[in-house]
């Protein structure tokens, strides 16, 4: 009887240990909030997206306003085109909004980062973001500073 007891202990113990597991895989893979509720589509184009991956957060303000939708090349500027889906409840994007790619943390995911404009005229769907600036890559920062250095060390 105390041998059942505690093979149904230790049964419960593994199912929670589980349920935990695929509740932290949903979030950080982030499968569960991958829906933005009445979308419109904005886009803008990046010289260099770094590592910004489809269903990133777009935020303003440290607030995710809404997901990345879809990454492509525009083949004659040769720059990439970011499609994201802004949420309904912030229809009131200024057409002067600036778009940056951010990193949380030095070595954190990538995300879309709104400024907001001052023009009265606002973003709709479809509309594009034409004030951005790249990500910063990191590898990019590492080989410029030991370009510089290896410089000062020869004069």
């Amino acid at each position: 009887m105390q041998r059942q007891f505690v093979e149904i202990i230790v049964g419960l113990f593994v199912m929670v240990g589980l349920l935990a597991l695929l509740f932290l895989s949903f979030n950080v893979s982030n499968i569960n909030s991958a829906t933005v509720s009445n979308p419109y589509q904005v886009s803008a184009r990046f010289d260099n997206i770094g590592n910004l991956k489809v269903r990133a957060p777009v935020t303003m303000a440290g607030v995710r306003i809404g997901r990345v939708n879809e990454i492509r090349l525009d083949s004659a500027s040769y720059q990439a085109q970011v499609v994201m889906d802004i949420s309904g409840k912030y229809k009131k994007l200024p057409v002067d909004t600036s778009a940056s790619i951010n990193t949380q943390g030095l070595l954190g995911e990538q995300f879309v980062s709104l400024e907001p404009g001052g023009q009265q005229k606002y973003l709709k769907n479809g509309d594009r973001i034409r004030l951005t600036q790249s990500a910063v890559v990191l590898e990019n920062l590492i080989g410029q500073l030991l370009f510089n250095n290896s410089q000062g060390a020869n004069e």
